[in-house]
């Protein structure tokens, strides 16, 4: 049993679920008021591609929550994420945080069935029905990095 009291093997998704994500759609990112959790990894990762320090990309592109967590900022304008193009496009797609790659396998929306549906009616790529079956085991691993995320990190150890 994990930490948070779910078994993967009774889950109701353990079977798998249709899921595709549709190039341009961007209806995840494109939350006003949108958090993204960042774990140190991905701090680092996105540091890397931007050729930073990690410490010099944290003041650069995140902000600090009420309990010292770092978060990616948001674009004053609109709440919306920093990195989200006009054309609904990541501009960090290959270094994006884990809580990004891991939507729509987050604990929240796959609590149960009715707040699965929930999520299907913002997220296109729930209501396609020829999308392919992601496995139980691929879903999992996806809700474990996102539970990493969500735990953040305050310090950094360069």
């Amino acid at each position: 049993m994990s930490r948070s009291g779910w078994r993967k093997e009774n889950a109701w998704w353990q079977d798998g679920l249709q899921f595709t994500c549709i190039e341009g759609c961007g209806k995840c990112c494109n939350e006003p008021g949108g958090i993204v959790n960042l774990s140190i990894e991905d701090a680092k990762r996105l540091a890397q591609y931007f050729e930073m320090t990690t410490s010099d990309w944290l003041e650069r592109d995140c902000v600090r929550k009420l309990d010292g967590k770092w978060v990616l900022r948001s674009k004053k304008s609109d709440g919306i994420c920093i990195y989200l193009d006009e054309e609904m496009s990541c501009t960090v797609y290959s270094a994006k945080p884990d809580q990004c790659s891991a939507f729509p396998w987050w604990g929240e929306n796959l609590r149960s069935e009715r707040t699965w549906k929930k999520t299907a009616r913002t997220c296109p790529g729930l209501e396609i029905h020829e999308a392919p079956i992601i496995p139980g085991e691929i879903i999992s691993k996806w809700v474990e990095a996102d539970r990493h995320s969500a735990k953040g990190f305050r310090h950094l150890a360069e």
